[in-house]
């Protein structure tokens, strides 16, 4: 047995997709195939439905997979307890969460939290969303943070994690003042001149959220440059390279200072909730105590 193992079929268990759980497991298709063979070999028994689209658990899938998903937690919880332990320190209370809320909020928040509680030791997971929800699900986090928008749900069941909604982040267009000024980039303009546009991946949680925001409007915007990382989009904005959407947290400074310019406001801001996700019932006394304090 390998944990790995139960590890892929976990993921294969919540996309239902080879070629989707292959690329969150980081490994080839081929390989992601051969490790659920052989968790099916070592069980005696078929967990997916093959010749079925899109690929379905067999009855014996869905009872394994509850037991592979309480298996992958318990392991790694004895795994972290008995290395505190060993250690003689209390053990890390280890956060999953998105890039651009790991540097504009959380950053800042566990210096508060290390005020409270000076024994606090703090593990940061900055990824994508889906690889966080995969922390969450397979117990290698203890707290998921991520912007909670509309319809844009997390890849878990929600019921099943405790959740709180801990503030709110505009998430508003925005240019470089002097080349907004300039090239008039503003969105509610009546120009029809192209404005450059600084985008999303459009399948990212970001790019969902802008698409939406748009709506059936068709703004004059000009896609010059795409990223998966808030930060990487800001440094470009900054250059005056363009507009683009972007969380209030990573900008008020530079708003502030007069360096950048909202260019758009009203319907085209969007709110963006931070919310927390855990599993209350796995959380030590410390991580209790910040769950309370969050």
């Amino acid at each position: 047995m390998d944990l790995n193992w139960l590890q892929d079929f976990a993921c294969l268990g919540r996309t239902l997709n080879f070629t989707r759980a292959a690329e969150e497991r980081n490994i080839t298709q081929p390989a992601f195939s051969r490790r659920i063979k052989s968790l099916e070999i070592w069980l005696g028994v078929p967990l997916i439905k093959r010749s079925t689209y899109p690929v379905q658990l067999s009855d014996a899938g869905q009872q394994f997979l509850p037991v592979a998903r309480a298996t992958i937690a318990n392991l790694t919880d004895i795994r972290q307890s008995i290395r505190a332990e060993e250690r003689g320190s209390t053990a890390f209370q280890r956060f999953a969460v998105l890039h651009t809320i790991s540097v504009n909020y959380l950053s800042r928040r566990i210096a508060d939290l290390e005020q409270k509680f000076p024994d606090l030791r703090v593990r940061v997971y900055s990824d994508n969303l889906s690889t966080c929800c995969q922390l969450l699900l397979e117990a290698n986090c203890d707290f998921l943070l991520y912007y909670n928008y509309k319809d844009v749900a997390p890849n878990f069941d929600g019921n099943v994690f405790a959740r709180k909604d801990i503030g709110t982040d505009p998430f508003i267009p925005v240019a470089e003042t002097t080349a907004a000024t300039a090239g008039e980039w503003y969105l509610d303009g009546t120009d029809a001149r192209e404005i450059p546009y600084l985008g999303y991946d459009p399948s990212s949680f970001l790019g969902t959220v802008v698409d939406q925001t748009i709506g059936t409007r068709k703004p004059p915007l000009k896609l010059r440059y795409m990223d998966a990382l808030t930060e990487a989009i800001k440094r470009r904005v900054l250059s005056g390279s363009g507009v683009a959407w972007l969380p209030e947290s990573a900008v008020s400074d530079e708003i502030a200072d007069g360096k950048l310019i909202q260019v758009g406001k009203g319907t085209w801001e969007a709110t963006l909730t931070l919310s927390v996700f855990c599993s209350l019932d796995r959380l030590d006394a410390t991580g209790r105590k910040v769950w309370d304090a969050l």
